[in-house]
């Protein structure tokens, strides 16, 4: 089970609504099992309908701040604008089986998911306040 801050949970679902109907898309931050930011990154993939891919500058200054001292990066977020929140085909051929945490954000559903060596696995959750 993992904890997700209230704010990162409503910045996820702000980013999804603000995005709609495109995809929207970002970057989870934290320590071990506690989310505590959705940091809302541009989705670059030149079919945001219905794809999404990182803006990669964002990953790299994410990833060099937590060098710095900075929260971690944990996984990703993305919405589908039309389905389920749930890993699509598409989702599963371009995961990395990597270990991260994968947010899946539809309507106002958000679910969790590690990417595994073995393919995606849903996570518990436990919301809590920052």
């Amino acid at each position: 089970m993992i904890e997700v801050f209230r704010s990162a949970l409503d910045a996820m679902r702000d980013a999804a609504q603000a995005a709609h109907p495109r995809e929207a898309c970002g970057i989870l931050l934290g320590e071990g099992g506690r989310i505590t930011e959705a940091r809302e990154t541009r989705n670059i993939h030149p079919s945001p309908h219905t794809h999404f891919e990182i803006d990669p500058q964002a990953l790299i200054d994410a990833h060099r701040a937590a060098r710095s001292g900075g929260p971690q990066v944990l996984g990703y977020f993305h919405s589908h604008p039309v389905g389920l929140p749930e890993p699509s085909a598409t989702d599963r051929a371009c995961a990395s089986g990597d270990g991260r945490i994968w947010a899946i954000i539809a309507d106002q559903d958000v679910r969790f998911w590690m990417d595994g060596e073995q393919g995606f696995a849903a996570l518990s959750f436990v919301p809590i306040e920052s």
